[in-house]
């Protein structure tokens, strides 16, 4: 059985010669949940946007147990559906329906397969009448429902999620993780918000300093005040 995500031996210096990432290694079985937390600056999304190549270091990237290369570039890409912070990193269409087709348009696939993967997107997300707005006007919680639309039209293997929860409102929050407690993709969320890796995230990574710390049980790392104290968590 291969894992569905494995890390060996990553690094990573910025042009400055800083080292964001010293030499990480995990995997990830399919259909886990894992959250990544730690400090800011211990090169939680260093490491996200190396899983799909935008940044590319030293070491082994391996998804669905193909090495990321770049001859595999592309085809890693249309696996790992990374979903940035802010969703108007994501969303630059004049309607959600554009954006959400935007990908398997880019990818060759027919109008009909394009229009079925942007309905089954939008709906998997609770935004299919939402097909003909305008990204700009929504609420952030949409926007953030949008975002992952546009990803899940990839059918991507993993989902890859930098602070899913920030910048939303109690509701909208509880509605996003209800949304990812219903998705049946393999997850990878780095995140702040330890309520959301108590309630989602059966396992838990801790980066900092660009070495992983610690990868276990969430509820086991949750009840150590000392790991927590260690790595600036805080469970509010």
């Amino acid at each position: 059985m291969h894992h569905t995500l494995e890390v060996r031996g990553l690094r990573y210096a910025y042009p400055d010669g800083r080292q964001a990432l010293r030499g990480v290694d995990f995997h990830i079985a399919p259909g886990e949940r894992v959250a990544l937390v730690g400090p800011n600056g211990a090169g939680k999304s260093t490491l996200m946007l190396q899983l799909n190549g935008i940044l590319r270091g030293q070491g082994e990237v391996l998804i669905a147990g193909r090495r990321l290369t770049e001859d595999s570039l592309g085809e890693i890409r249309g696996l790992v559906g990374l979903v940035f912070q802010d969703p108007d990193d994501q969303l630059f269409s004049p309607t959600v329906f554009e954006d959400v087709a935007f990908g398997p348009l880019y990818a060759g696939l027919s109008e009909a397969e394009v229009r079925a993967r942007v309905q089954r997107a939008l709906s998997a997300v609770g935004m299919q009448d939402a097909a003909a707005r305008v990204p700009h006007h929504l609420s952030g919680g949409e926007k953030k429902r949008v975002a992952i639309a546009t990803v899940l039209a990839m059918e991507p293997e993993v989902l890859v999620l930098d602070e899913p929860t920030a910048g939303l409102d109690p509701r909208a929050r509880r509605g996003l993780i209800q949304l990812l407690a219903g998705l049946p993709q393999t997850m990878l969320a780095a995140t702040h918000d330890m309520h959301l890796v108590e309630e989602l995230f059966p396992r838990t990574i801790v980066l900092d300093e660009g070495l992983v710390s610690a990868d276990g049980p969430t509820a086991e790392l949750l009840a150590s005040p000392d790991l927590l104290q260690a790595h600036g968590l805080e469970l509010q």
